[in-house]
């Protein structure tokens, strides 16, 4: 814009609306959103009037002159705009729900972005997002967008692989929480410490440690191998277990929180089913809490953040996506980690494939640093877990229920041929609405 920055927030009605609001807010000196766009669709039109009057009060309160407009036009909000955020949910939380209770109704881990939940969130969502790429080009083809819908990793591959757009990047919480954790453990400010990460989303590994530009990998690895359950890299959203001294020094890196389903199986699985058989399945669990909040967020007299949305597993949103922006906008060349196109960042992954890594962050966009070799103590899992996002993207463009069970199988979440077939099936039937490429 002529006048002064324009975001538009596609699934502006979401709950995390407000954690991305107040980065705005802290940020304005160097980056002065003019206008907030927040669009949703008609469906969603009641959350985003409720969380859109918390933004325009959030932004009255702080002495802004931010214009927070609220619309269900996508076309109008993308108009001109400079940056994109995506945050939307496909089927809101009851088809998270079916992702989560299905796959468990069979004795198999059913999570949000991990496994058959996360296959099925994938198909949901990719089309969408290309939708939302094609008006972008049409629409405001110099903007950058920045999408952080779950699952971001692969919806990051299928814009590099089926679009030719090239300003899309791919965001989540996981790495920058990982940087804060590995910082307190090292006992070391956050600023003085650099990641070298290898992978994917929700599947990468720190496999070197800077503080002051020195690599002090071998210590951290060592702190590391003997944290408390308290100190471990968690999450909100999920049981957290402490890895083996063994594993860690074994592997020389440092897995990332969402490792545990896959490292620590028998035990999340126990705790999931559990949680299934209460009626509390981490779907069920957000929804009372969205419930919550929204009600919260209804008070007139609310004008800033409630500290309760951090239990919703938004934390350092704003500083992920707010930094991010503000570094684009100031051509700030600051670190952060982001998912883009891996262009032999990552020797031994495809180069045309999006991958998890540490990037200098430009006006040109997010340039990722060479990493050389994957290591070889992660390179077997990490290339599975590739060829995995592959095969689910190739399936949410084509609708190729045969790829889907293939996809599955090949993930380590799934324990058999017999047991892809079936849930596959029950989660096409379940959520046919939301797959049309299926039909």
């Amino acid at each position: 814009m002529a006048n002064g920055i324009k975001v538009a927030t596609i699934g502006g009605g979401s709950s995390y609306t407000p954690e991305l609001v107040e980065g705005f807010i802290k940020r304005y000196d160097n980056l002065p959103v003019d206008e907030l766009w927040l669009v949703d669709i008609p469906e969603g039109e009641e959350k985003l009037q409720t969380v859109g009057a918390l933004a325009q009060r959030m932004v009255k309160h702080a002495g802004l002159p931010t214009k927070v407009i609220l619309t269900t036009d996508r076309r109008a909000a993308l108009d001109g705009a400079d940056f994109v955020t995506s945050q939307v949910r496909i089927g809101r939380l009851p088809a998270r729900v079916l992702d989560e209770r299905i796959p468990l109704s069979h004795g198999m881990l059913g999570q949000e972005t991990n496994g058959a939940g996360g296959m099925f969130k994938a198909f949901r969502t990719i089309p969408v997002i290309l939708d939302f790429v094609r008006e972008v080009q049409e629409l405001c083809p110099q903007a950058w967008m920045i999408n952080f819908s779950n699952p971001s990793g692969m919806i990051e591959e299928a814009i590099l692989n089926y679009t030719d757009f090239d300003r899309a990047i791919g965001l989540c919480n996981v790495p920058i929480n990982m940087h804060a954790g590995i910082a307190r453990v090292l006992d070391v400010d956050e600023g003085r410490l650099e990641l070298q990460l290898q992978g994917v989303n929700h599947f990468v590994f720190a496999t070197d440690v800077f503080v002051d530009g020195v690599s002090v990998l071998d210590e951290a690895v060592e702190k590391y191998a003997h944290v408390s359950e308290d100190e471990a890299l968690s999450m909100k959203n999920f049981m957290s277990i402490p890895f083996s001294p063994a594993f860690i020094r074994g592997i020389r890196a440092i897995p990332c929180p969402y490792h545990n389903y896959y490292f620590h199986t028998d035990e999340m699985l126990a705790e999931e089913l559990e949680q299934f058989e209460e009626g509390n399945v981490r779907g069920e669990v957000v929804s009372r809490l969205e419930d919550e909040l929204f009600e919260i967020y209804r008070d007139e007299n609310l004008d800033v953040k409630p500290k309760q949305l951090e239990q919703r597993g938004g934390a350092r949103y704003s500083d992920a996506a707010c930094n991010l922006i503000e570094s684009i906008h100031t051509n700030r060349g600051d670190i952060q980690y982001v998912d883009v196109r891996n262009n032999g960042c990552i020797e031994g992954l495809p180069s045309g494939s999006a991958v998890e890594v540490a990037c200098r962050i430009t006006a040109n966009g997010p340039q990722p640093i060479a990493t050389g070799e994957l290591k070889p103590r992660i390179a077997g899992y990490v290339q599975m877990m590739k060829g995995f996002e592959r095969m689910v993207v190739e399936a949410a463009i084509t609708g190729d229920r045969d790829l889907a069970v293939a996809a599955l199988e090949m993930n380590p979440l799934c324990p058999s041929d017999a047991l892809a077939n079936v849930v596959v099936d029950e989660l096409l039937e379940a959520h046919k609405a939301y797959l049309p490429q299926f039909a």
